[in-house]
């Protein structure tokens, strides 16, 4: 279904002076793209296709049988030796990795050259590159490389493409295609002078790919007396070539405080042998908290406490060779120690609000992952290339929790699954979290967590499609406090509401969403419009099959564009029969909608199943 799409990515090239034998390739790329379209001109759905994707073909010429590429498109030059690599960066706006040859409007071009700083080369070169001028080209390298690039905020796309020498065979020139995202964003409200909000983000200062975000908000009639409130966040996404990542946050909202310095790195990809993070900090958390069993007033309190938690992780490689999954399979062994020292808390015993026991944890892991991506569109993008994982995780937890009111253990697993479905019926994913403290032989502070997704390949409509998405959750709190339950509005069930009554130890939500992806755009922004409905059981002081059915419906749209950085922005109307506490079965909202991502099955840090 999207072979053309990957065919595209592979075929298109990039010219360079520098470089005698690109000149060549870039003189073919006229005939490459007639083909191309007279190739996805054969179907509606193709057609559509080339529609979202490119302007126009800018040429004429003989058409040709284009051949179809297995999926990793490096592998024809494994074992050549990288002569040079060139690195073109192209404009946000106007250009495209999907097109090398489109060229940006006057205005695009002024907008781009004026208004945004590219990412200097020689931080590309120094910490995003995973290989250098000299070494030996290895395809799975190269895919994964590019696949990270894309990972990063600060680039919208990026492309990878092999260039073989004429003269020497055995060499070849690699040419990094980067499209970055646009990098200054501004956020803000403004009721009047005695009530504003102003917030800048940063996400690639001076082209470094360093990302900065400042906030400020006044409200001179606070209740908590906070009339001033400020964050601010610094980030750098890698440091040198290590591929470590640091942060420190200062914030001081009236709903949380928090000072933290953290370093972190993850399994990037399936040959990184080493990961973890170093965290330390204070943070103060203004909480609203409901009983179950009464209707009485929700409670709210402030919880303050300092932290420290640090993970390490080793990958090896699978010990079968032989296995089919050897290359992309991984046996990881990790380590973790945190503890958390509460100031101000809610009242404690040996019985009650463990969560805010003073405590620390020693947790280790053993854990098995086979890990692949696949290229694909339109998911939760708005036409950015998306590297969807497909694979296997199961990871067996255990340690012991030392807390002021004596020790206790715990153990725990996870399994999580994800595939395309054969005859293009779409995609698959499961998650099985299971997870208890346990002291004498009896559980505390349990968890059971099961998740289903589904998404449907693209479905041609006229000149665009549309997906399917499902989604099912259960999850079971075993021997939970009062305070310590689940809630099945907002993203944990049902959509557009925010209820502190929709409360339980055990849930099960079901949801579905439509999506259409137009043709059209507005000012640059891509629309998507979308129409869904969730309903979902709680089981608050009672069984969860007493539960009444809470249901929401609803339609809206989606604005995005890819070369922003910034939320896509989401106006939604919803209807809700229901939901207790509502003044009004509809509820309108324009809210900036955070794009999803698929869960990877890279094993991270050893955790206590959540309670979510």
């Amino acid at each position: 279904m999207l072979r053309y799409i990957l065919l595209f990515l592979l075929l298109s090239t990039y010219a360079s002076a520098q470089n005698p034998d690109s000149l060549e390739v870039y003189s073919r790329d006229s005939l490459r793209y007639t083909n191309l379209k007279a190739r996805m001109s054969k179907t509606k759905f193709s057609r559509a296709v080339y529609r979202l994707l490119f302007r126009d073909v800018y040429n004429q010429g003989k058409v040709t049988e284009v051949k179809e590429i297995e999926t990793n498109p490096f592998t024809p030059y494994e074992g050549m030796v990288i002569r040079k690599i060139h690195i073109r960066q192209l404009d946000i706006l106007g250009e495209s990795v999907y097109d090398t040859t489109r060229e940006g409007k006057r205005l695009e071009k002024f907008l781009s050259k004026n208004l945004h700083t590219n990412t200097r080369e020689s931080i590309i070169r120094k910490s995003f590159l995973l290989f250098s001028e000299g070494d030996d080209i290895q395809a799975k390298v190269l895919r994964d490389n590019e696949r990270l690039l894309r990972a990063n905020r600060t680039i919208t796309d990026a492309r990878i493409i092999v260039v073989p020498r004429k003269d020497v065979t055995w060499m070849a020139d690699v040419i990094v295609l980067v499209q970055d995202s646009w990098s200054l964003n501004f956020r803000g409200g403004f009721n009047s002078f005695n009530k504003f909000n102003l917030g800048v983000e940063n996400v690639n200062v001076r082209g470094t790919t360093h990302s900065q975000l400042t906030r400020v908000r006044w409200d001179s009639k606070d209740i908590y007396g906070k009339k001033f409130q400020f964050r601010t966040i610094y980030t750098v996404p890698y440091i040198g070539k290590t591929f470590i990542t640091g942060q420190g946050s200062f914030i001081y909202e009236r709903d949380l405080e928090e000072q933290s310095i953290r370093f972190f790195r993850s399994f990037l990809t399936n040959e990184t042998k080493y990961a973890g993070s170093v965290e330390a900090g204070k943070r103060m958390v203004r909480q609203i908290k409901r009983n179950p069993s009464d209707t009485e007033e929700p409670i709210i309190f402030p919880t303050r406490f300092n932290y420290y938690d640090i993970w390490l992780g080793r990958s090896f490689k699978f010990p079968f060779p032989a296995s089919r999954l050897a290359e992309n399979s991984r046996i990881v062994i990790a380590a973790r120690h945190n503890k958390f020292n509460f100031l101000e808390r809610p009242e404690v015993s040996p019985y009650i609000n463990k969560v805010y026991w003073n405590k620390s944890a020693t947790l280790l892991s053993l854990g098995y992952s086979n890990r692949n991506y696949k290229r694909d569109v339109l998911i939760y993008g708005f036409g950015r290339t998306e590297d969807v994982p497909v694979g296997h995780l199961f990871a067996l937890t255990a340690g012991r929790e030392d807390t002021e009111f004596g020790a206790r253990g715990y153990a725990g697993l996870q399994y999580a699954t994800g595939k395309y479905l054969p005859h293009n019926l779409g995609y698959m994913y499961g998650l099985l979290n299971i997870g208890s403290y346990i002291k004498e032989a009896k559980t505390q502070q349990g968890v059971i967590s099961a998740q289903l997704n589904y998404i449907s390949n693209l479905i041609p409509f006229r000149y665009s499609f549309f997906r399917q998405f499902f989604t099912g959750r259960y999850t079971r709190g075993v021997n939970r406090d009062p305070l310590d339950y689940l809630n099945i509005s907002g993203d944990q069930g049902i959509r557009g509401i925010n209820s502190e009554q929709l409360i339980g130890t055990t849930r099960l939500t079901l949801g579905t969403e439509t999506v259409f992806f137009s043709d059209k755009s507005l000012l640059g922004f891509r629309i998507a419009y979308f129409v869904f409905a969730d309903i979902g059981l709680v089981n608050g002081a009672e069984s969860i099959w007493k539960s009444p059915l809470y249901q929401g419906y609803g339609l809206g749209l989606r604005l995005r564009n890819e070369n922003l950085t910034f939320n896509t922005l989401q106006l939604r109307v919803g209807y809700y029969p229901n939901i207790p506490g509502n003044t009004s079965v509809f509820r309108f909202g324009v809210d900036g909608n955070v794009p999803l991502r698929l869960r990877d099955f890279d094993i991270s840090a050893p955790a206590i199943a959540p309670l979510q």
